[in-house]
């Protein structure tokens, strides 16, 4: 029988590296192992690439000897995953799992480096990643596209040190001074450095707090609103999950309320009106397509307690992936269950890779 080979890559240099070993354990427990080769292949936080047996839980360990230090070349004539000390090929990869949240994983920057070495991945491509991922651009794409977001300003850490009292004025003016307001990095993940600021004192450290992650800095007005997820599946033919709910410990869905406080809930299918879980079901797939997203996603909404209208947060490209994550759970509440959630998932990047290669790149 001939195995596919799957390459799962996990760790990196993010925020969001003890998430993505998580993420890659249960992705690594579930893989049918009659199916799949695997080679695990571990990101440390200082960008070292690193392969072989246990590689996952070395990196969790902190201790790497043994592992082999490895690299996929750009270079689509010399394919596979390679020594970087020798060049010899460690193994030849049919299908790249990235499971790495935040800053170079769901970003572009890797997937990037996937449509160079010319092998097939899971999840967005490029553009679908970027876009994806910086708060700022999706939003301003989602208000093209007509769907409906919060109100935000955008803001550069140069600005907040050269004059950050000013910065403050400027986002009271342009969002009318209605306090609270929600300072994010426009380009970072699973809640990290993510600050709710009640008044000016708050957004002075809230804003100092997300410019330690990013250059670009997303303000945007708070809601009273209950926060509802929709986990997308496909290419150019996605579908939606049933929604769900999250009820967060913390006051909004924190870091911490996300890994570590038990206390959050997730309500599965959301305790919503029929018709307005079709509504953002179907508001899910078009922001899905309109950053021409690809694999998987999850869509992230407000829905506001007092007007009752939602609106569109985030869209998710590489969700977190444990077994009692939200994107895998409302799925298995759809009917497709863990192991065959990642087989759809591997099917569907070897489906993008193949429309891929009908696309001509150099005039004969």
């Amino acid at each position: 029988m001939n195995h596919l080979t799957i390459g799962v890559l996990f760790g990196g240099r993010s925020g969001e590296h003890e998430v993505s070993l998580a993420s890659a354990r249960s992705v690594l427990h579930a893989l049918d192992r009659e199916k799949y080769r695997i080679v695990e292949i571990g990101i440390t936080k200082d960008g070292a690439w690193l392969s072989g047996e246990g590689a996952l839980e070395a990196l969790t360990a902190g201790r790497m000897e043994g592992l082999t230090p490895v690299t996929l070349l750009p270079d689509p004539t010399r394919p596979g995953l390679r020594d970087l000390q020798t060049g010899e090929l460690v193994a030849a990869l049919d299908v790249v799992f990235p499971v790495l949240h935040g800053t170079f994983g769901e970003d572009g920057t890797l997937q990037g480096l996937l449509e160079m070495a010319g092998v097939a991945y899971v999840g967005a491509g490029v553009a679908g990643s970027a876009v994806g991922m910086d708060k700022d651009l999706f939003k301003a794409v989602m208000r093209a596209s007509g769907v409906p977001v919060v109100d935000w300003v955008i803001l550069r850490r140069s600005e907040i040190e050269a004059d950050i009292q000013g910065v403050i004025d400027r986002i009271e003016t342009a969002l009318e001074g209605d306090y609270p307001f929600f300072v994010k990095p426009a380009n970072l993940g699973s809640s990290v450095g993510i600050s709710k600021c009640r008044s000016r004192s708050d957004l002075y450290e809230g804003l100092l707090e997300a410019a330690r992650y990013d250059r670009r800095i997303l303000v945007e007005k708070g809601l009273n609103a209950r926060e509802i997820e929709i986990s997308v599946l496909g290419n150019d033919q996605p579908e939606a999950s049933i929604p769900g709910e999250i009820r967060p410990a913390d006051e909004f869905y924190t870091y911490e309320a996300k890994y570590q406080d038990e206390r959050s809930e997730l309500l599965i299918p959301a305790p919503i009106p029929e018709a307005l879980a079709e509504e953002m079901c179907r508001t899910a797939v078009a922001a899905y397509k309109a950053i021409d997203c690809a694999g998987m996603a999850r869509v992230d909404f407000l829905l506001d307690r007092e007007s009752g209208a939602y609106y569109l947060n985030e869209v998710n490209t590489l969700p977190g992936f444990t077994e009692i994550s939200m994107y895998p759970k409302l799925w298995e509440a759809s009917g497709l269950p863990y192991p065959r959630l990642l087989d759809r998932l591997i099917d569907l990047a070897l489906e993008r890779q193949q429309e891929r290669q009908k696309t001509i790149y150099i005039r004969e």
